[in-house]
């Protein structure tokens, strides 16, 4: 549905985009998250013909949209574009899910009946005389949503589209966009700073970083396998540990700092590397508390800090190097672990993701 080869974006001096290659499937959904300022809204902005590149290709449906202007408005009507700050106009809830349908023709009729369907599909049955201006952030966004979806586009498109909605809004939000693509077959790309949403919402995510994709893939690719230390970090592996590669017993080990570490590594003894673990694979006994399952990774430590996070509570142990565990309340209770507590520290060598040290 969608290609992108070697799309480039500057803005005068600042480069934002320097190389973006994608393919995004008819009916999928595609997250694009990364660093605020990556070039997010710009790549969608470019997609949806409101910017021009400065190099590459960018082709929906196998039609390079910025080097064919004859197809322009054919291809423009195939897209609905939701934005971060939702744009209203000064007038009805049914007038400003109308307008779409009115630039293309659609008699009155017609239009009084899908903007009925649309308004109870976005929760808003009743609201067609309400102005538009006097909604709450999230009845506003679900209003814009209406009128992308309302002319029933082949694509959409979202920037950051629940962004400071709270968390009621989010999920009305997420539901919607999941029904619309199961329901219509709609492809739908969204850039998102909520890394949870894309795990929860699209079928590949995007890493955009420095002007390119630093890894396209399944949620589980990215969030379990980053590609790099950079994009381990920015998806929320706590634990990132650089080492050596060494063999140990034919197999593969890192030294870290004189402490050996199993891992199942693709690079040969020798390489400079880094271990990425999910706080989430990790476990944390009492130092007396026994062994630990046969073939873990072991290590014995010093509780350094408990910090609550929400029902959780963040453990870092201090093993020569600090790792983290994330624990229920109630585990904490049970271990009855605080600062200063010996524990044992233990994962197993498939949790440990290794990649080439930058």
């Amino acid at each position: 549905m969608i290609e992108c080869v070697d799309v480039a974006k500057r803005f005068g001096s600042t480069v934002v985009l320097t190389g973006v290659t994608a393919r995004i499937e008819a009916g999928e959904i595609f997250a694009v998250i990364g660093p605020s300022g990556s070039g997010k809204s710009t790549l969608l902005r470019l997609i949806d013909l409101l910017d021009t590149p400065t190099g590459g290709t960018i082709r929906i449906g196998g039609t390079d949209i910025h080097r064919e202007p004859e197809r322009g408005l054919a291809v423009r009507r195939m897209m609905g574009m939701v934005f971060q700050k939702p744009a209203a106009f000064n007038t009805t809830v049914y007038e400003n899910i109308a307008v779409g349908l009115r630039f293309r023709g659609v008699g009155e009729a017609a239009i009084r009946e899908k903007v009925k369907e649309v308004l109870r599909m976005v929760g808003l049955a009743g609201y067609e005389e309400r102005r538009a201006r006097t909604l709450s952030g999230g009845e506003m966004q679900r209003v814009a949503l209406a009128r992308a979806i309302v002319i029933e586009p082949d694509i959409l498109l979202m920037d950051e589209p629940t962004a400071n909605l709270d968390p009621v809004s989010v999920a009305l939000i997420e539901d919607l966009v999941l029904r619309i693509n199961r329901d219509r077959g709609t492809t739908i790309v969204f850039s998102t700073h909520d890394m949870y949403q894309g795990q929860r919402l699209a079928h590949r995510v995007g890493v955009l970083m420095k002007g390119v994709f630093a890894q396209v893939g399944s949620p589980r690719e990215v969030f379990t396998l980053p590609a790099s230390r950079e994009v381990a970090r920015f998806v929320g592996v706590e634990n990132i540990v650089d080492g050596v590669v060494v063999s140990e017993n034919g197999s593969s080990a890192v030294d870290v700092g004189g402490i050996r570490i199993r891992a199942r590594s693709p690079f040969g003894a020798g390489e400079a590397v880094a271990l990425c673990i999910r706080s989430e694979d990790i476990r944390i006994a009492p130092a007396d508390g026994g062994a630990a399952a046969p073939g873990r990774n072991v290590l014995s430590g010093t509780v350094a800090a408990i910090v609550p996070r929400g029902p959780f509570s963040r453990v870092t142990v201090d093993c020569g190097f600090m790792i983290t565990s994330i624990l229920s309340w109630k585990k904490v209770d049970d271990l009855d672990i605080r600062e200063g507590s010996q524990v044992e520290v233990s994962f197993a060598p498939e949790s440990v993701h290794v990649v080439r040290r930058e």
